[in-house]
């Protein structure tokens, strides 16, 4: 039996332990926001928070998950989320849309344990998260844009 808590709630699972963590949110939980994209964890498209550490959800086994706490896109709350999706939404980020879950996570994990990144900083922490529409100049500005208005709030 695994238990772990989703978007603070408590949930147990009791199916085969190898089942990546991706098709349990999405099948078992009815969470659809976290998309699959290549299955390989190449693409990001199904990064989610695990003890406040993105990871490919398409390639964490559910046994992975083991007492820890998961954060969906659904779940984000935080001051940092809402600072990042608001610059997302300010400079029109998303274009087709499918890879921005996998980037807003990926984001929000950057600016909370860094929250002033230099472009190098955010390439780093970015680098896996693909956007077929190639946004990544807005996508880089967006998290810029999120760390100055965090900066501005505190």
């Amino acid at each position: 039996m695994i238990k772990f808590k989703l978007n603070g709630k408590s949930v147990t699972y009791e199916g085969d332990s190898s089942k990546p963590l991706l098709w349990f949110v999405r099948e078992d939980a009815e969470l659809t926001g976290s998309k699959f994209g290549c299955g390989v964890a190449m693409c990001g498209a199904c990064t989610m928070h695990l003890n406040g550490n993105p990871v490919r959800a398409c390639s964490t086994p559910i046994s992975m998950v083991d007492g820890g706490s998961v954060t969906t896109i659904e779940g984000l709350e935080s001051k940092t989320a809402k600072a990042v999706q608001t610059a997302w939404q300010d400079l029109d980020v998303v274009q087709c849309g499918y890879c921005q879950s996998g980037q807003i996570m990926s984001a929000v994990a950057l600016l909370e344990k860094n929250n002033k990144p230099t472009d190098e900083d955010i390439n780093a922490a970015m680098d896996g998260n693909l956007c077929r529409c190639a946004t990544y100049h807005r996508i880089r500005k967006a998290i810029h844009n999120a760390s100055k208005s965090l900066a501005k709030e505190a």
